[in-house]
């Protein structure tokens, strides 16, 4: 799955080096939005720290066999936001998916499609057997989509990442191949 047309409107696509100077576009008009919940954006100072950041997007081509990790949310032909698999682990064949949308593209829709279909991506082409989701207690808008998915959550990580001046708990959200609605297998 290199490029997947979810609708007319939305696309999920594999990054490459020429997405560089929209993602740090995005990425800055963002930034202020994004900095809630995202404890990375500080280090994003340049197009070619985007640059690096889709190389080694493509460089976890390697690790999942030729499946990309990540992908580009583009609406109606603009990057929106990104989601993919930050982790993988082969060992217990569990994915842990990682979402981001810009504030302009939020309340369309746009990351619940995208989310569903990464979901069955997981689970049918990279044979995961278990997929998580890993977000901030408080950060309620992100919470609502693997609530949405029937993800059940499965505790809290105390002081799970430091976020600029504070630490953040993390609630695990994780839902089975099997209880994935979509499963056929």
């Amino acid at each position: 799955m290199l490029d997947y047309k979810i609708n007319n409107d939305i696309t999920l696509r594999m990054f490459n080096v020429k997405d560089a100077d929209a993602l740090f576009e995005l990425t800055m008009a963002s930034k202020l939005y994004l900095r809630e919940w995202l404890g990375w954006l500080d280090y994003i100072e340049s197009v070619e720290d985007s640059k690096k950041n889709i190389e080694g997007r493509i460089k976890g081509l390697i690790e999942t066999g030729g499946f990309p990790k990540s992908f580009a949310v583009i609406y109606k032909g603009t990057l929106a936001g990104t989601i993919g698999f930050n982790e993988i682990d082969r060992g217990i064949n569990c994915g842990t998916i990682g979402y981001w949308i810009s504030q302009e593209f939020q309340g369309k829709g746009i990351m619940s499609q995208a989310l569903e279909t990464i979901i069955e991506y997981g689970f049918r082409d990279l044979k995961l057997n278990k997929i998580e989701i890993r977000v901030a207690t408080e950060n309620l808008k992100s919470r609502a989509l693997p609530e949405r998915f029937g993800f059940k959550e499965e505790g809290v990580i105390r002081d799970a990442e430091w976020l600029y001046d504070r630490y953040v708990d993390h609630v695990v959200y994780g839902l089975l191949r099997d209880e994935w609605r979509g499963n056929n297998d």
